[in-house]
């Protein structure tokens, strides 16, 4: 009979980050990652009530930045009307803070192209610049100067608005390539070696780059909810329509930021369904 795995010792320190970490010292290396104490919460969606573990969630935010949300970026100057894509800005300036509060982790997923846009395709060039006679990624804007979609420019950076609530070190910042957030960039390693398997979707365009990262999420195995009023866009209303009808049909789920607030506040060390379903005696249904 083999004696059990040995606990880790106070002196051991962490090797890594998140739900991946060793526990090493000089004679020990503690590789069976311990896993962290749930936090559950209970989200009410548009078609079932969701049980979910805060400490493996995270809000993902997409392309809430100048270029897109800000009158002196390049869809303001193309002439779209911004003020769909800034309408989840106040939304998202109360569900930030509740969800870092909580437990759940911000990631920041915004255009970052690199100044000599090698990796990026002619058919991402054509979306923002269709006749190569206007301003198009990397070009300088009037009346700022910032070029389009540039990493490290004010175009590409999280709109001002929101600026006060991007936490460097805390949050997970990935700079994007196409519309997904997934192809090319860090974001799925990332969320892996943290133990974030929850993802929750805000940002613009609904119908877009949300859509097209939620989808990639959901194919590589996350569970995903759009969250729909902390999302906007600048399509007409039967885009944003058909995409939150198809999230709940054919990927995951979707919510209203208010009851994500109201499940995060409730949030606590509850047993899950699961829990009490595998217990000995325990009911077939839910507590």
């Amino acid at each position: 009979r083999r004696p059990p795995p040995a606990m880790a010792e106070p002196s051991l320190a962490r090797l890594g980050a998140g739900a991946n970490a060793w526990m090493v010292d000089e004679n020990i290396a503690d590789i069976t990652r311990q896993p962290q104490e749930p936090l559950i919460a209970r989200l009410r969606t548009r078609t079932k009530e969701l049980v979910l573990d805060v400490h493996k969630a995270a809000v993902v935010v997409v392309d809430m930045q100048n270029d897109f949300c800000h009158a002196d970026g390049w869809l303001a100057s193309v002439g779209v009307d911004v003020g769909p894509a800034r309408a989840p800005i106040p939304v998202l300036d109360a569900l930030i803070p509740a969800a870092r509060s909580a437990g759940a982790m911000v990631s920041w997923v915004n255009w970052g192209n690199r100044p000599d846009l090698l990796n990026v395709p002619s058919s991402v060039h054509h979306v923002y610049n269709p006749t190569d006679r206007g301003t198009g990624l990397g070009d300088a804007l009037p009346p700022r100067g910032s070029r389009v979609l540039e990493q490290g420019s004010w175009g590409a950076a999280v709109v001002d608005d929101l600026q006060a609530h991007v936490r460097s070190g805390d949050d997970l910042v990935v700079s994007k390539y196409r519309m997904s957030g997934f192809p090319d960039t860090a974001l799925d390693s990332a969320l892996r070696q943290l133990g974030r398997t929850t993802l929750l979707f805000a940002g613009v365009n609904t119908d877009q780059c949300v859509m097209a990262t939620l989808v990639d999420a959901a194919n590589l195995g996350y569970d995903v909810v759009l969250v729909a009023d902390a999302c906007g866009t600048t399509s007409p209303d039967f885009c944003r329509q058909a995409t939150e009808y198809n999230v709940s049909q054919c990927f995951g789920f979707v919510a209203e930021s208010a009851d994500v607030l109201a499940a995060l506040a409730a949030a606590g060390t509850q047993h899950t369904y699961l829990d009490r379903a595998a217990a000995p005696g325990g009911p077939a249904g839910g507590p």
